[in-house]
């Protein structure tokens, strides 16, 4: 690892992704253009839906720069959703206001059968890859692009359940009692996501990051299988396509498992949730490679001298390797846009 305070300036995601230790860590937040900021409802408005905004290539882009604009973070990531290629692998999707996504379900060989190929997504989701090409130009020449997906568990959770799931049980229930037909969704969810992220890529994504949101749910005896092993395999094919660009994992909820995490699944940077007690992340994942995290996403609704404190215990155990600061997952709609602005001010100095 270096440290990197005297190194020639450039954008500081990509070279603490590289194992560089800066004296200030790259800033950006998850869901950090969304429902807390006023533009973005007034966008999200206009649009007609939430998948209408997701596939215009302009409103996108403007959502995506949208907190750029306001807070000048170090990177941006792509605005789209992770249930984007269940709809392009042939999912019925749609978004319940209140009650969030709703697909259509995969419970038998029959609707298997009946979803598309992987290398098919491509003719739904170019709108996506339209958005990045368009971010390439709009963005600072400081700011790195982030591009993402969500993991194949993750993702599978949802388009086997048909929604959200308080502990992903109809998934699990699959894995035990049948466990060819869900093998043969998680095949098709890594293909056709190594196909969207590589396309992300050549659009000018400089970083890609998969999220899986739901790793925390799986038992020890399925992790390695079910979560580490696709994550695996994606960054390997993503290597081979594209061997300079940065992977990021979010394996949330993963915890003692987040040990070996990197090294198992070959990917440049670990992302921790908030429940990562940071001394340990330093001792057990900083000492191998770059950690992103871990600020609990209600400090940006709590504000005040509580936030300030948190991220000076972030600072001061995290600070003294490659970092980037980040929240332990998604910004809240209720957070204030002004605890932001003040988070900033602590982290920068």
């Amino acid at each position: 690892m270096t440290d990197a305070r005297d190194a020639a300036p450039g954008k500081t995601l990509l070279r603490v992704l590289a194992g560089e230790t800066l004296a200030t860590p790259p800033v950006w937040l998850m869901r950090q253009a969304g429902r807390y900021l006023p533009e973005y409802k007034a966008e999200r408005a206009e649009a007609g839906s939430f998948l209408d905004l997701c596939y215009d290539p302009a409103r996108a882009t403007e959502v995506t720069l949208q907190p750029i604009r306001r807070f000048g973070f170090d990177a941006a990531i792509l605005f789209a959703d992770i249930l984007l290629v269940p709809q392009a692998l042939g999912a019925d999707l749609r978004f319940e206001v209140g009650e969030g996504p709703r697909l259509s379900t995969i419970a038998s060989n029959a609707d298997m059968d009946a979803l598309k190929p992987a290398e098919a997504v491509h003719e739904t989701l170019s709108p996506i890859y339209e958005t990045v090409g368009r971010l390439t130009e709009a963005l600072p020449k400081d700011v790195t692009l982030i591009g993402f997906a969500g993991a194949p568990w993750t993702v599978a959770t949802y388009m086997i359940a048909g929604k959200g799931t308080p502990d992903q049980a109809p998934a699990r229930k699959m894995i035990a009692e049948n466990r060819p037909l869900f093998d043969r969704l998680m095949t098709r969810i890594e293909a056709a996501t190594i196909e969207y992220l590589s396309r992300q890529i050549e659009a000018g994504a400089e970083v890609v990051k998969l999220f899986d949101s739901w790793a925390g749910s799986l038992s020890w005896a399925d992790f390695d299988a079910v979560s580490t092993q696709p994550i695996r395999r994606i960054t390997a094919a993503l290597r081979e396509r594209h061997p300079t660009v940065p992977v990021i994992a979010l394996p949330r909820g993963a915890g003692a498992r987040y040990e070996g995490f990197a090294e198992a699944t070959g990917v440049q940077c670990t992302a921790i949730d908030q429940f990562v007690p940071p001394a340990w992340a330093r001792e057990r994942l900083q000492s191998v490679g770059p950690v992103q995290g871990n600020l609990d996403p209600l400090m940006m609704v709590v504000g005040g001298d509580a936030l300030d404190r948190a991220v000076e215990t972030l600072k001061a155990e995290l600070g003294g390797g490659p970092w980037v600061f980040n929240l332990g997952h998604g910004i809240t709609p209720d957070a204030d846009p002004a605890n932001v602005e003040r988070l900033l001010r602590a982290v920068r100095g």
